[in-house]
């Protein structure tokens, strides 16, 4: 197994990898901005070096100061969490090169999966269905208009190194396309290094659906399910559930055969992410994440498998502790991102200091957490700060087992997105199955998701 192992981030997954390595007596190093010198992940882990100033690009992006701990703490291997480096196949490299373990894929496979344009045209060879688009880039309004011509409109205007609701517009016609055009291959260059765009058709309300997958390195490739992460904010997901509530049996099959045929075709191994569109019975790829996902415990849940220490496993060139014979789906579990947001107003960010924080226990809820009573919420980060998480042997018990986490979670002192959550999942919307888009789009009901305070 591995000996020393650094995880290269913060908050609530820095505390969610840091549980694994003790748990399999794996000794830790975290590393911490100087706005998070007091972060509970620092205080837990074995060892905490300081990597920079406050903002990411000075600290938990700069590779050569992360390396630099490594070699400082003697670390044989690095959990990227998510986020941050998660994705970024040249650190990868540069891990290898130090003599460092990265626990996660191999910089191919990433680099396969990471430039949108060519995942969509592997995903199509190896014959997973993909949302019609462009053949490839769009380098020009003229190759635009041609592209959403034979796609139709509405389209998808997106960047090619995009993800997490970044780099994406919606054109409904010609008149919007250039602007559309214009503004993502603005946001592709700013966030993502890479102005590559390209077109799909949107689809108005689609279900968000994903498969886990998980590989190693002895040809061993298993898939665990699904999750529908259908309850989104300008495709920022807020709610996640598995398994999805309108996949039958044989649906499932399918998902999880297209998952394997695509992680198979990059030889892809450790734990990762096929999502898509579920549009009535049919589902079209859309992109692979090449990590752990911020949503993985709901499939822990379900089926009992811990992912992070499985990708521990495989980064010790270990094989998985389990074969697809041994993947059961059990019961339902879901999970609630609770955000340092208001959602009443336009989910604004909510930086300040946490004045009161205690988190609801008891059989079925699980609360994974970066923050404590005292945390300074800045505004530097993802507003991320827990996700609580409930399992029932029915969609409807684990609806109920949530709203009694929510009610019984205390948070103080900034604004959260529990007051929302406890609306969501009350209204005849969530208790069907839908996707809640038009709640979601809704200004008078997103004012009722206030806390009593008025806050």
């Amino acid at each position: 197994m591995l000996g020393k192992v650094l995880v290269a981030n913060r908050g609530e997954v820095a505390v969610r990898v840091l549980r694994a390595l003790r748990e399999l007596e794996i000794r830790s190093v975290a590393v911490y901005s100087e706005a998070d010198r007091d972060a509970v992940h620092v205080r837990l882990a074995d060892e905490a070096v300081a990597i920079g100033p406050a903002p990411a690009a000075e600290s938990y992006l700069d590779v050569d100061a992360v390396l630099a701990a490594c070699r400082q703490t003697g670390c044989d291997a690095l959990h990227p969490g998510y986020g941050f480096l998660s994705e970024n196949a040249a650190f990868a490299r540069r891990c290898a090169d130090a003599g460092v373990v990265f626990v996660g894929p191999a910089p191919e496979a990433i680099e396969a999966m990471g430039e949108k344009t060519s995942a969509r045209r592997l995903a199509s060879e190896l014959g997973v269905p993909i949302v019609p688009g462009s053949r490839g880039a769009v380098e020009s309004i003229a190759d635009a208009l041609e592209a959403a011509g034979e796609v139709g409109y509405p389209v998808a205007v997106k960047a090619s190194g995009g993800g997490g609701g970044i780099g994406f517009r919606v054109a409904t016609d010609e008149a919007e396309l250039a602007a559309a055009l214009d503004a993502v291959r603005a946001d592709g260059d700013r966030f993502f290094g890479n102005g590559t765009v390209y077109l799909e058709r949107y689809f108005a309300d689609p279900r968000h659906v994903e498969i886990q997958v998980l590989g190693d390195t002895h040809g061993n490739l298993i898939q665990l399910g699904q999750r529908d992460c259908s309850v989104q904010r300008r495709h920022q997901k807020l709610v996640e559930e598995s398994p999805a509530p309108t996949v039958d049996a044989a649906l499932a099959d399918r998902l999880g055969g297209y998952a394997l045929e695509l992680a198979r075709g990059i030889g892809y191994t450790s734990a990762g992410t096929i999502e898509g569109l579920l549009v009535g019975d049919e589902f079209y790829f859309l992109e692979m994440n090449t990590r752990l996902q911020v949503e993985h415990p709901v499939t822990e849940l379900v089926t009992g498998v811990d992912l992070v220490q499985e990708q521990l496993r495989v980064a010790a060139g270990l094989p998985l502790s389990l074969g697809q014979e041994d993947v059961a789906v059990n019961g339902v579990a879901i999970e609630c991102r609770i955000n340092a947001e208001a959602a009443h107003r336009h989910f604004m960010p909510s930086p300040g200091t946490i004045d009161r924080y205690r988190e609801p226990t008891g059989a079925g809820v699980r609360v994974d957490s970066g923050v404590e009573e005292g945390t300074v919420v800045t505004p530097f980060y993802d507003s991320l700060l827990a996700k609580v998480v409930t399992w029932g042997a029915t969609r409807e018990e684990a609806t109920g087992l949530m709203l009694d986490a929510l009610a019984g979670f205390e948070l103080g002192g900034i604004n959260s997105l529990i007051p929302f959550h406890r609306r969501l999942l009350e209204t005849e919307q969530w208790r069907a199955a839908e996707t809640c888009r038009d709640l979601l789009g809704d200004r008078a009901w997103l004012k009722e998701t206030a806390p009593p305070s008025g806050a």
